[in-house]
């Protein structure tokens, strides 16, 4: 049995890194799980960008000093707040060098199970060692949440992809590939496709093809006021989402879930126009309605087009840009008893104002915590609005049951665990 914890971080992205900072800044006794800046270090395409500026491209530390803007300046990276977009390989670098600075005792392992336990829960690592801990604070981001749509998931792994499955694109050299979806990941993808050497055609439910614009640097006093910047784009209302998470969550519940399924849908970033325009077909309007594997293991696939009728293509594969969806019970990590008890909104956890679900001790942050908190919470800005709401209510909740509760041990979780022999 593994050293015990009061406070279990899981997840080493922007999220979890920004939460460990805070508490350990805080002198908690926390466990943070996870290898740094993973999904973004194995599932990020080569030559991405972000989407996000780089003034909200930022972890988080109580003393807000070690930005991105920072880390560029001291290892001589170009950087812009605006306009210049920001590399997928620098913000995981920049990630990597702001865990050796703020979360230094990070454990380079991954949690696989997550059950009840006497006092708190008990934590299973990959490692196979086994450890209690008070509280967890699950900031898994997207890793477990890969959507590829219902009429494609029968296929083999040979013949449909998840965008995330592809850092390289070199072995689909001379192959034939659809790429489904039309936002930062399917364009992103399609582009490396088609840069080496495959053949390439984009298919999306959307009719337009949404393509970022280039601001204007300094931005005209008349845009600054009709569309204010905030971290998560230009605009009143993303001005408001960005500023006022705690409001959003008291909206009406079809409210809440329609703003986080539809705003700031999928788009590619302004520097991705003359990557993907005039480069290979993109057939908009197309909904997939069946698809099967062909004797000769070529995959066919049938759409309902935008004339209403129904079309057939024909690819050697199909890579799903079609992003992702929140599921806890796509949450493998967590038993069957903690993900029973937890109460869902569209299969999503009920947070409270602190983060904290149905199951006392359990916290979501993150994208599963969007249908709460609202859109900054699906982007690494809203981790630090996660980590000051969690922080002082973990380490309240350790203060107030220290002096009830049996020391988490072992053998207090064996002895509370053991069934009455009185009577």
């Amino acid at each position: 049995m593994g050293a015990s914890t009061d406070i279990a971080v899981i997840g080493a992205g922007p999220v979890g890194l920004s939460i460990g900072a805070y508490l350990l800044a805080r002198g908690a006794d926390v466990r943070v799980i996870g290898h740094p800046m993973d999904m973004w270090r194995s599932e990020t395409p080569q030559g991405m960008f972000l989407k996000s500026d780089g003034f909200s491209s930022n972890l988080y530390e109580p003393s807000g000093r070690f930005t991105l803007r920072r880390y560029c300046e001291e290892f001589g990276v170009p950087y812009a707040d605006i306009g210049l977009p920001v590399k997928a390989t620098t913000f995981t670098e920049y990630g990597v060098e702001f865990q050796r600075r703020f979360v230094p005792t990070l454990e380079r392992k991954k949690a696989v199970l997550i059950d009840r336990a006497a006092s708190g829960f008990r934590i299973t690592l990959d490692s196979g060692e086994e450890f209690l801990a008070g509280r967890v604070i699950l900031a898994v981001g997207l890793s477990y949440f890969r959507y590829i749509p219902p009429e494609l998931a029968h296929l083999p792994a040979a013949c449909v992809s998840h965008s995330a499955q592809h850092q390289t694109a070199d072995q689909f050299k001379g192959r034939d590939v659809i790429v489904l979806g039309a936002g930062a990941s399917a364009t992103n993808l399609a582009a490396l496709l088609h840069e080496s050497g495959a053949s390439v055609r984009m298919v999306a439910r959307r009719t337009e093809l949404d393509i970022h614009t280039l601001m204007q640097i300094p931005r005209p006093w008349r845009e600054r006021l009709q569309a204010p910047m905030s971290p998560i784009g230009p605009g009143w209302r993303s001005r408001l989402y960005s500023e006022l998470p705690l409001l959003f969550r008291f909206l009406p519940e079809h409210k809440r879930l329609r703003t986080v399924r539809t705003y700031l849908g999928p788009a590619a970033g302004w520097f991705m126009r003359d990557r993907i325009i005039g480069q290979f077909p993109t057939l908009l309007g197309y909904t997939p309605k069946h698809a099967s594997l062909r004797r000769d293991g070529r995959v066919e696939l049938q759409f309902t087009g935008p004339d209403g009728q129904l079309h057939t293509f024909e690819a050697d594969h199909v890579a799903c840009g079609t992003g992702f969806k929140v599921d806890i019970r796509k949450m493998t990590l967590l038993s069957d008893a903690v993900r029973d008890a937890i109460q869902t909104i569209d299969r999503t956890p009920v947070l409270t104002t602190r983060f904290e679900s149905s199951v006392p001790g359990l916290y979501f942050a993150g994208p599963a915590a969007a249908n709460n908190f609202g859109p900054l919470l699906r982007f690494a800005a809203g981790a630090r609005f996660a980590a000051e709401r969690i922080t002082p209510h973990a380490l309240r909740r350790r203060e107030r049951r220290s002096a009830v509760r049996m020391p988490l041990t072992l053998d207090a979780f064996r002895i509370a665990s053991e069934p009455s022999r009185s009577g």
